[in-house]
């Protein structure tokens, strides 16, 4: 007994079915010349391309000396949308703690995060110090 013919792709002259290749007629169907009356299977397969999460990483805010509180709550709520409570509550434990995450992010949006809070804290004269950790 022959097993079932596949088709391996769409628009494909040769399958293979058993130890007995099968051609495609003129009309597109699957011939077996020893036998024409046998079921044929037509199976297209089609791959979708891999993708993959993005690796994630952890903006986390030093502590400092100098750069005062108020102002840290600012850049929470200013660039990690955070309320008012949650900014106080990451700015008090980054102060106790001496590190705190601000937010999880892609590494592109991450880094310019980053870049925005050390910038502003520049600008004012603030030492603040933002990192960037995989998570």
């Amino acid at each position: 007994m022959i097993g079932p013919r596949v088709t391996v792709a769409a628009g494909s002259v040769w399958a293979h079915g058993g130890n007995n290749p099968t051609r495609r007629d003129g009309n597109g169907q699957d011939s077996d010349p020893d036998n024409p009356d046998s079921p044929t299977i037509g199976v297209v397969v089609r791959t979708r391309p891999q993708t993959r999460k993005p690796a994630m990483y952890k903006v986390l805010m030093l502590n400092d000396d100098y750069t005062p509180m108020e102002f840290v709550v600012h850049v929470l709520e200013r660039f990690f949308q955070k309320s008012r409570e949650e900014a106080t509550d990451i700015m008090l434990h980054v102060h106790k703690r001496g590190v705190g995450v601000c937010g999880v992010f892609t590494y592109e949006v991450a880094e310019t995060k980053v870049t925005q809070v050390m910038d502003l804290a520049r600008q004012n004269q603030h030492p603040l110090q933002c990192t960037i950790e995989k998570d």
